[in-house]
């Protein structure tokens, strides 16, 4: 009689004790549900805001203001945007370098003065308008993953252009520029050298540095890392998941790589450049000047880089050790 009520009151217990164990299965999956709705919210909540806009100047350049004479291209890219592009032609030029602005500011007009500096050198240049940004069409801004496509549009016009014949492509990106020029880099092996400043590594980790630096707990900004990259793909299609400049970084070859950043960024923290570096080739050339300058060129020189010595003798030094006949 004993045994039978032992064994009863054995049976109940495990029943208790399964039934709290289902109930705090219950919770921890309500809980883990909540956790993921929130961080995948996040995202969704903020995001759209800052990408699904054109971005229009309130000041722009025009290539008189430095002496300048300029062809405005329109071109049409593979997937039927039209953009538009200001071409700096040189007679005989040692190469052709493609100038890619960044997210918002400035206009790529600004760059007319590095144009005038590399004209002033042999080197014609092209100033390219991104999808969503001042004449070119589009109304989302792709944070790099789709804007290579605006790069094949400009390569494919040098290319096919025989003023052009067996002169070298270089492109130049500054801040989201500079993330476009790495993975154009990638994408196009008719790009035959690489001048990336203040580039981000991936969006989901700039970020995940922006939520740092906003005081949010390290562990809580990684968490949000996955949910970022899974809206970036829906958001850009299933060909994104794999476009980030550190990876597309890896695809460089042995073509001639220079990679600046400041040690200061505030908009592009140097744990960027870090991540880029690490898995760039091992001929990159990199500069990492001191300050917060996001531009690198110090910013009272911007529309007149070669007044910044110590920068414009680093990016002809760059073309000029690899591209000069």
């Amino acid at each position: 009689m004993s045994n039978e009520i032992n064994k009863e009151s054995s049976i109940v217990t495990k029943k208790l004790k399964n039934k709290k164990i289902k109930k705090y299965r219950k919770i921890i999956c309500i809980f883990m549900g909540l956790i993921i709705l929130i961080f995948s919210s996040i995202p969704v909540i903020i995001m759209p805001k800052y990408i699904n806009i054109h971005v229009n100047y309130e000041e722009t350049y025009e290539a008189k203001d430095f002496g300048l004479s300029s062809e405005k291209l329109t071109l049409t890219t593979e997937d039927d945007i039209n953009i538009v592009a200001h071409e700096v032609f040189t007679p005989n030029p040692k190469a052709v370098v493609i100038f890619i602005s960044g997210i918002y500011n400035p206009s790529v007009t600004a760059f007319f003065g590095h144009s005038k500096m590399l004209q002033e050198n042999g080197y014609s240049s092209i100033l390219l308008e991104l999808r969503a940004h001042g004449e070119s069409e589009g109304n989302v801004i792709c944070l790099g993953y789709k804007e290579y496509l605006d790069t094949r549009a400009v390569v494919d016009y040098i290319k096919s252009d025989n003023k052009y014949k067996n002169v070298p492509i270089v492109v130049y990106g500054a801040s989201m520029g500079g993330a476009v020029a790495i993975n154009s880099l990638g994408q196009i092996p008719e790009i035959d050298g690489l001048i990336s400043i203040s580039a981000f590594s991936s969006w989901e980790d700039v970020f995940y540095d922006t939520m740092v630096n906003m005081g949010i707990p390290k562990t809580l900004a990684y968490i949000e890392k996955p949910f970022v990259k899974l809206y970036t793909t829906f958001k850009y299609g299933f060909d994104s998941f794999h476009i980030s400049p550190k990876s597309q970084i890896k695809k460089a070859g042995e073509r001639p790589v220079l990679i600046m950043h400041s040690t200061e960024d505030s908009e592009v923290p140097l744990a960027n450049f870090k991540r880029i570096m690490k898995n760039a080739p091992e001929h990159a050339e990199s500069w990492v000047r001191k300050g917060n300058l996001h531009f690198i060129v110090k910013k009272d020189y911007f529309l007149n880089p070669q007044d910044d010595k110590e920068y414009s003798e680093r990016i002809l030094n760059f073309l000029n050790g690899n591209f000069a006949k």
